[in-house]
């Protein structure tokens, strides 16, 4: 869409998705109810939006307010980028992380080791990680509440609402 390559990840489970989000344009290969959310906020994009893309705030926002619908249908906690933008949602249970210089070690909770980011990473790097729970026992994960939503643009959070 808009010459984009989107990304799309959904944790959750979806009732009654092809009655409730119908779809039109965008037509999913499989029959996953992700792929079928995915379609239908494309669907949704070019319904609102059609050829001219919004700038990433307004484009997003009018996705966290998608979101909301699927998110009534079970768990929905979405993940969304256009490339340039990473969108996230917590239906339930989502932690994010942000790290950048100076970088240091953690370890993982369910491994017996540590990951020196110094050595896998430069000066001018900025990483974010998102997942259902921390990975790591000694940084400082930020929790989302469910129905929370967070943009991120080049590793950075630049806007979050509910």
């Amino acid at each position: 869409m808009w010459g984009k390559n989107w990304t799309y990840a959904h944790n959750g489970q979806l009732k009654d998705f092809e009655e409730t989000l119908p779809i039109k344009f965008h037509l999913p290969i499989g029959t996953t109810d992700s792929e079928h959310a995915f379609c239908w906020i494309l669907d949704q994009l070019h319904y609102q939006f059609g050829a001219k893309e919004p700038t990433s705030k307004v484009l997003f926002k009018f996705i966290a307010t998608l979101t909301h619908k699927i998110d009534a249908l079970g768990v929905a906690n979405i993940i969304i980028s256009d490339g340039e933008c990473l969108f996230a949602y917590c239906s339930n249970n989502l932690h994010w992380i942000t790290r950048c210089a100076p970088f240091g070690k953690a370890s993982l909770i369910d491994a017996e080791m540590a990951v020196d980011f110094h050595k896998e990473t430069t000066a001018n790097d900025i990483v974010t990680v998102i997942a259902t729970q921390p990975l790591t026992e000694d940084e400082t994960w930020h929790k989302m509440s469910p129905g929370s939503w967070h943009l991120f643009r080049l590793g950075v959070s630049i806007c979050c609402g509910e």
